[in-house]
């Protein structure tokens, strides 16, 4: 949106229409002091209202606060753009637990998946941390990320308006008391989704095919199971959110349909990086960094060989979901029987 198709929005429609589509304005009144203005007028009949030396403490005027608002509404939808340009991220090597220099770097493009495996605790959660944080050799490991080839400011990688990275972790636990449709609601506000009833009906959609147990727009958000809560953030993280790189952690302990839930997040052309111990995931991904005392010790390429054994390997997962579908049930387990390649 440009900055006179805002200027048109913000002069012609009622505050509180303004709020609804940009819930973060509400910060930009309270910074001024103008919580209270009326929400049903135009932002210049409300400051009509105003005494005209509430606004001179703040050294401006009507004409000049809502110049601001201008400003302060376009940085959020130019924000947006930005993160969606990011072609791909580098990550340059750094050093491993004792000090010897990663000799390994890699450029991770849009769409990509990498998978990154290694014992417990030799450090894969320390990679996503260092990405998370866009990380400038400033990290105990001495790791650097680089966007688009090119390294970050301080200001880039702590602006929490520009939050260019999802993560997913093993742990998530909602603390708002919100049932499905209000918090999927909030997040389509404040992520200034276009159309976002239809968004949101999306998203519930997805996470219901995602996750092992079915919910409603109604479930309390609290009362979702981990796998149910995975599902939420997966389908969120693909459809509402901007951020074009998302870290997972283990999703193969979260109970939901993991190889779907990949393949949705690169459909929507977000760079993806999964730490796992699962063979499905690591070996679905177009690479995968091999983790080892805390370093990168390699990076490989998923080969042909590797690609013509998924086969086997999907069968024999099928067989576990089925299974667990019927335990679920309280069903009993019927015989399976799977026909592996010969190759």
């Amino acid at each position: 949106m440009q900055n006179a198709k805002i200027r048109e929005f913000v002069t012609h429609r009622p505050i509180a229409e303004i709020i609804s589509n940009y819930p973060v304005v509400q910060d930009f009144f309270i910074n001024y002091n103008l919580q209270t203005l009326e929400d049903k007028l135009t932002l210049a009949r409300a400051l009509e209202k105003m005494p005209a030396e509430h606004l001179a403490e703040f050294g401006i005027d009507e004409v000049s606060l809502t110049e601001e608002l201008v400003k302060f509404m376009a940085t959020l939808v130019n924000r947006r753009e930005e993160r969606e340009k990011i072609r791909h991220i580098t990550i340059i090597g750094g050093r491993n637990k004792a000090g010897e220099a990663e000799t390994a770097s890699l450029t991770i493009a849009a769409g990509e998946v990498v998978s990154i495996v290694g014992p417990t605790g030799s450090g894969k959660s320390c990679l996503l941390g260092d990405i998370e944080c866009l990380a400038q050799c400033d990290t105990p490991t001495k790791r650097q990320i680089l966007i688009n080839g090119h390294a970050l400011s301080d200001e880039e990688r702590f602006d929490m308006g520009n939050k260019m990275v999802a993560q997913l972790s093993q742990n998530m636990n909602f603390v708002m008391d919100l049932n499905v449709a209000d918090f999927l609601a909030i997040h389509a506000k404040s992520r200034l989704c276009d159309n976002a009833g239809q968004v949101i009906e999306q998203c519930f959609s997805c996470a219901n095919e995602l996750a092992g147990e079915k919910f409603t727009m109604d479930t309390k958000v609290t009362q979702l199971s981990g796998g149910q809560s995975r599902a939420l953030m997966i389908a969120d993280t693909a459809y509402m959110s901007s951020s074009p790189i998302v870290l997972i952690d283990e999703i193969e302990n979260a109970g939901i349909d993991r190889k779907q839930a990949i393949s949705l997040l690169t459909e929507n052309e977000k760079i993806v990086l999964i730490s796992t111990h699962d063979p499905l995931l690591a070996l679905s991904a177009n690479k995968r960094i091999v983790i080892k005392n805390g370093g990168i010790h390699k990076i490989l390429e998923t080969s042909a060989v590797e690609k013509a054994s998924l086969r086997d390997i999907e069968k024999l997962d099928s067989i576990m979901l089925a299974i667990r579908q019927q335990l679920r049930l309280g069903e009993s387990v019927s015989p399976f029987k799977v026909a592996l390649s010969d190759d």
